[in-house]
């Protein structure tokens, strides 16, 4: 390759690079937090933190979560619509979840360490990449830019 595409190259990687580092920062954190299911009651061991729940619901769900009023205002929508199908004779039985196997549950905590460290090494190389690239002169403004956008294409796409 040349040397004028080797510089291309790096100027696109730099970009793209801190347009998708905020993305990169949340989906990390919060995968490692819903890898041990804190955003859970049964897994943060009582009401999960508010900002826990968002983030795993913008993670899992590519949405915000919605209020508990509104879940439960649709749960009772839901349950009048399934009241009303009740007279449909030709309906088949739900289905019941099939049983886990027997024998012993598989052992996650080495999984769960390692994607918490790879999560950890994730968001510390991009700290470290975003703070490369606003210390050169020539891209920080672009790279501020590029962050900028990062950020607020994201919570707009979220608020559609």
């Amino acid at each position: 390759m040349t040397p004028r595409t080797m510089q291309r190259l790096r100027r696109y990687h730099l970009y793209l690079g801190m347009f998708f580092a905020p993305a990169i920062l949340l989906f990390a954190l919060s995968g490692a937090l819903q890898t041990f299911r804190l955003q859970e009651e049964k897994g943060w061991g009582s009401e999960p933190p508010t900002w826990i729940v968002w983030m795993a619901s913008v993670h899992k769900d590519s949405r915000l979560p919605k209020a508990k009023a509104a879940e439960a205002e649709q749960h009772e929508h839901a349950d009048d619509h399934e009241h009303a199908d009740d007279h449909d004779h030709d309906a088949a039985p739900p289905k019941a979840a099939p049983a886990p196997p027997p024998g012993k549950p598989p052992f996650k905590l080495p999984m769960q360490i390692f994607v918490t460290l790879l999560s950890i090494g994730l968001i510390l190389s991009t700290l470290i990449g975003i703070t490369i690239a606003l210390n050169n002169r020539a891209t920080r403004r672009m790279s501020i830019g590029m962050l900028a956008a990062g950020f607020a294409l994201p919570l707009l796409l979220l608020m559609l």
